[in-house]
């Protein structure tokens, strides 16, 4: 088979009274795909083993799935960075899968379609993606963060550079890998969640399979280090878990606008009204200013902007809420997303254009600018308010 080296893509393993045959595949290759068919067909498992969550399965395979979602509630539930970047990362694969001409997680639908057709069990072996991601901002600062979020809204404006020596890299890199491997030289932890914590979620996945025979598909770089960790044992509900915040990082929340309202207090007190009231002026308008550029950038209704701009002074002395909570519901109140919107989310999210056009990403964009808009006002009014005081 052209480009897909059988011997090196196929490996077996027996464990106990268990055959499990492993292939690495590569996420963007139609050589990968017509192989995992022919080794299924081959094999008949009882078992398929697949590189898949249930949102991820869910989403090959039922794709009005998005008529399902619920924006105000993925606003509530401060879920509206990890869905953006989820849409990013999908965004992507879609884009380097259209350029390949395959579709995108075509090896996976045909493992599942190919298990089904000879009565096999299909059997999710991947971590939900969202704990993943979730493991993932955890660790990662605001610095980060924004470094992240624009890496790969920049992204989806360089694939159509890509040359054929990235293309061929890139078929043999999980999408997930590819999009963060720039943020993970400077950051090794990232290796971590997304590769290592995923190898040893896979595997044992994997050993507790159903069936005498299985058959498992995955990413050709999880491959290695599968087989490291196949006779190890694994404790899943550590890697289910999404890790607590760091009572520093609960600290901090709340000192920032202690700081700031000790600051004001200050500031009445020895230097007067006049001194007070200025110090109030500059948080208000640093702040203010800041969220609405921030909404005005995630091109915002007229009023989400005056919103962002009369809350955000208010939500940043208030950990319990962000300034892009409240903008969020007002956008979603003034341009409440209609059917066609979720219907076409899945083609709208493959351009910038379409990102800032549809109504439902313009919303999490609308909440992640404003907060980032807010958190850059508070960084700059301090100062300022140290200048009058």
């Amino acid at each position: 088979m052209p480009g897909i080296n059988k011997n090196d893509a196929v490996h077996h393993i027996d464990l106990e009274d268990k055959e499990i045959i492993i292939i690495g595949t590569a996420h963007v290759s139609k050589e990968s795909a017509e192989l995992v068919q022919s080794v299924i067909n081959e094999e008949k498992p009882d078992t398929v083993c697949v590189e898949l969550c249930e949102s991820r399965y869910q989403a090959i395979r039922q794709k009005k799935k998005w008529l399902e979602m619920d924006i105000i509630k993925v606003i509530k539930e401060k879920k509206a960075f990890l869905l953006l970047s989820n849409l990013l990362l999908a965004s992507f694969q879609r884009r380097i899968a259209a350029k390949l001409e395959v579709k995108p997680g075509e090896e996976m639908l045909r493992a599942i379609e190919t298990g089904e057709s000879v009565g096999a069990e299909i059997y999710l072996a991947d971590r939900d993606i969202r704990i993943t991601l979730s493991r993932t901002w955890r660790i990662m600062g605001l610095w980060q963060k924004i470094k992240l979020l624009f890496q790969m809204v920049i992204s989806l404006g360089q694939v159509d550079d890509i040359d054929k020596e990235e293309i061929e890299r890139m078929k043999q890199e999980d999408i997930l890998e590819t999009i963060l491997s720039e943020v993970g030289e400077s950051m090794p932890v990232l290796k971590k969640i997304l590769i290592d914590e995923r190898d040893l979620y896979l595997t044992s996945r994997i050993k507790s399979a159903p069936g005498k025979k299985i058959v498992a598909v995955v990413g050709a770089g999880h491959v290695p280090g599968i087989k490291n960790h196949f006779h190890e044992h694994i404790d899943l509900s550590e890697l289910e878990q999404t890790p607590p915040k760091s009572k520093a990082s609960g600290f901090i929340k709340w000192l920032i606008p202690s700081v700031i309202g000790l600051f004001i207090i200050i500031g009445f007190f020895y230097g007067g009204a006049g001194t007070g009231t200025d110090m109030v002026k500059w948080w208000i308008i640093a702040n203010g200013l800041f969220a609405g550029i921030g909404a005005i950038i995630a091109l915002a209704h007229p009023l989400t902007i005056f919103s962002s701009i009369m809350a955000a002074p208010l939500t940043s002395l208030n950990p319990m809420i962000a300034a892009g909570w409240v903008s969020g519901l007002v956008e979603a109140m003034m341009r409440k997303p209609k059917v066609k919107d979720l219907e076409n989310l899945s083609q709208d999210i493959l351009s910038i254009k379409g990102f800032w056009g549809n109504k439902v990403t313009r919303i999490l964009l609308v909440v992640v600018f404003t907060n980032l808009g807010s958190s850059l006002g508070t960084f700059v009014a301090i100062p300022l308010m140290l200048k009058v005081l």
